[in-house]
């Protein structure tokens, strides 16, 4: 009996040190555990909004748009372009309308809750003025996946020297910046960076809504070369304003300054080459 004993003690300890795999997770039980923490840690009043509560709505609407990028100007290759005046013309003035209402939603919210421009802890209680500083974070961000169509009007417009890599890069990004904004930060410091991008965009599309109108508005938009500027300037204050944030003491997640501060420095370098490209290098030839 005590060999019988021995032998089945041996035989299981061996099989605990012959399968010690079985105890290890799997790689998918590591993509569902990070998922879970994703979607289980953020903001429980932006969970119930469209494409808030999981990262996999805009993981998908990246890849198709990525698709799009790829595919797009392979099968306009042989067609003619795409006459989308009137389309243009709709869509980038509703863009100034919108960009409007979310600049007035951003200073009037923040500016009745007396927000901070150097420190602004995000306010996650379900005051009035809480859930509308977190829904104009939710429109900013939706805005931004509707931005996406600017690409695909390239593409049908046979535009294909404006797909840059600073133009997918940018449009790609923006939304994965945006949905963890509003996933884990819908106010507070975030702010600032809505109520100077929307006021930018506000010019942005104002400028191609005129130049959608037609060649004869040209000679009016004299001014494109000072929207780069502008949106230039609007990457700098927002590398300055996270800057702060990361060596002061402010009850602000250090996660988002360091993400956003680093984001910047990265459309700096392009927007700057852009700038290079287009307004000293075309006037040097």
């Amino acid at each position: 009996k005590l060999a019988s004993v021995q032998r089945s003690s041996s035989a299981a300890t061996k099989g605990r040190i012959l399968n010690p795999v079985c105890k290890m997770p799997s790689a998918w039980d590591s993509v569902l555990s990070v998922h879970r923490w994703i979607v289980e840690n953020g903001d429980k009043r932006t969970d119930p909004w469209l494409l808030v509560y999981s990262p996999i709505p805009v993981l998908l609407i990246f890849l198709g748009y990525l698709c799009v990028v790829w595919v797009g100007p392979r099968l306009m290759k042989n067609r003619q372009p795409v006459d989308l005046k009137a389309v243009l013309i709709v869509y980038n003035f509703a863009m100034v309308g919108l960009s409007a209402f979310m600049f007035h939603e951003f200073l009037v919210t923040s500016w009745l809750s007396n927000y901070s421009l150097l420190c602004q802890p995000v306010d996650y209680s379900t005051s009035p003025l809480a859930m509308r500083m977190a829904m104009v974070c939710w429109w900013f961000f939706f805005s931004k996946v509707i931005e996406l169509s600017d690409t695909l009007f390239f593409i049908l417009r046979k535009k294909n020297s404006q797909l840059t890599f600073l133009h997918v890069y940018h449009h790609g990004t923006m939304i994965f910046n945006w949905w963890a904004g509003v996933k884990y930060v819908a106010g507070g410091q975030s702010f600032f960076i809505g109520l100077v991008n929307t006021f930018v965009h506000i010019v942005m599309y104002s400028y191609y809504g005129l130049a959608a109108i037609g060649p004869h508005m040209q000679k009016y938009l004299w001014w494109k070369r000072y929207l780069t500027s502008l949106q230039l300037l609007q990457f700098l204050l927002f590398l300055l304003h996270t800057g702060y944030n990361l060596f002061t003491e402010c009850d602000f997640p250090d996660s988002m300054n360091i993400v956003v501060f680093g984001y910047c420095i990265t459309l700096i370098i392009l927007f700057s080459n852009f700038y290079y490209q287009s307004y000293f290098h075309k006037k040097q030839k």
